[in-house]
């Protein structure tokens, strides 16, 4: 897969498991593994990037004695998702035309 194409299917991936609330990582990891492969080394820039874009916010909590980083969605990543989601309807528009009905 192109990889600009796939950095915005992970992208919308991530926003998407965060869309029914705070999760941490390994939860999103998990969240996502009959949807897309995905490794932590994958994930972890992903929320990143996504974090310093506004997307999401991050806040820290205890738990087994460990801190734990958990994500939300800010109103800016649901708009983001809501892009995601027309741009891939264009998309989808586009491959129907070029390899027909049946995709």
């Amino acid at each position: 897969m192109d990889i600009q194409i796939k950095k915005g299917v992970l992208d919308a991936c991530v926003l998407y498991a965060l869309k029914g609330g705070e999760s941490y990582g390994y939860k999103i990891l998990s969240d996502l593994k009959d949807i897309i492969d995905i490794s932590e080394s994958t994930l972890y820039p992903i929320l990143k990037r996504l974090e310093a874009g506004g997307a999401l916010k991050t806040y820290s909590r205890e738990f087994n004695g460990r801190l734990r980083r958990y994500y939300t969605l800010t109103a800016s990543g649901e708009s983001k998702l809501e892009e995601y989601r027309r741009d891939f309807e264009s998309v989808i528009l586009i491959y129907k035309k070029i390899f027909g009905e049946g995709i």
